[in-house]
């Protein structure tokens, strides 16, 4: 782990594209922020890659902590195979942190991102410091296992009308949500040079079933958590619903819960101007 004290990238947008290597698999990854204390990794959603994380947030948490985004096993930039559970999925996300030898983490996860952090975090208790989980549920939680229809469903929709999917999926169709997903899809695309490899069809089919999996599963002993967790949501979120992050917080000793009115899945991306102070400060240093 460095000890250094400079900043790695002045923005996200700017931040190069590196790789790591660790259990036979290459990582590509982007890190940014001053090194030297805790690292604040971030687990990505469905069907994402690099270009994924909205750079307001990415950016307000890298000026006081090194923060590190990576892909998953087999999308963008990174090799292997796309796996088919979200417990290889954990296990791939715990190998990618063991390349750097931190002994503690942060995690920052949206969506499936959560999914693999419970996981992870269940998996190696003494690894994660602090936990945020947004836009997520507990393994067995109800409606789960039927993300894959409402996905292909929004994604369709999307394509008649030329637009991005997360507009569909991530905000609700009134007027304040067609607004945040207009501007959140504007700053996913800041960055223009070196940008991540497409994800394709396949890669999209093998998360669903993981998701599908992972929906009809026997649920987690969440009580084992013991990381700091701040647990965030929309309060009209159709992908994971919205009571299941309810859910998670009274399952989760001494947990954190904040829904945001009138958003969907993406709420802390239409709300990002309120979310980033309170996450900052939640993650501290």
């Amino acid at each position: 782990m460095s000890t250094s004290n400079h900043p790695v990238g002045a923005t996200y947008a700017s931040a190069p594209t590196k790789t790591v290597t660790s259990g036979g698999t290459t990582y590509a990854y982007r890190e940014l922020g001053p090194k030297g204390g805790i690292p604040v990794v971030f687990l990505v959603h469905l069907a994402a890659n690099l270009d994924n994380w909205d750079p307001r947030i990415i950016d307000a948490i890298a000026r006081n902590r090194h923060v590190i985004t990576f892909d998953n096993v087999g999308v963008g930039a990174s090799s292997g195979k796309v796996p088919d559970t979200i417990e290889a999925m954990a296990a791939d996300a715990y190998t990618f942190i063991s390349a750097f030898d931190f002994d503690t983490v942060d995690l920052f996860t949206f969506s499936m991102g959560g999914f693999i952090a419970q996981d992870l975090v269940l998996a190696h208790p003494g690894l994660v410091r602090k936990l945020v989980l947004t836009g997520t549920g507990p393994r067995g939680g109800k409606d789960i296992d039927k993300v894959a229809g409402l996905t292909y469903r929004d994604i369709l929709r999307a394509t008649l009308v030329r637009a991005d999917p997360k507009e569909f999926l991530f905000f609700n169709r009134n007027a304040a949500g067609k607004t945040a997903a207009k501007e959140f899809i504007q700053r996913l695309h800041e960055r223009t040079v070196d940008r991540d490899k497409t994800v394709g069809i396949g890669i999209l089919r093998t998360q669903l079933d993981a998701i599908k999996k992972y929906g009809r599963s026997a649920p987690s002993d969440l009580s084992r958590i013991t990381a700091t967790t701040l647990i965030v949501n929309g309060d009209h979120d159709r992908m994971v619903p919205t009571p299941l992050s309810e859910d998670i917080r009274r399952r989760i000793p001494g947990s954190e819960l904040i829904i945001y009115p009138d958003s969907g899945h993406g709420g802390i991306f239409q709300y990002h101007n309120i979310f980033t102070p309170i996450v900052v400060d939640f993650l501290g240093h």
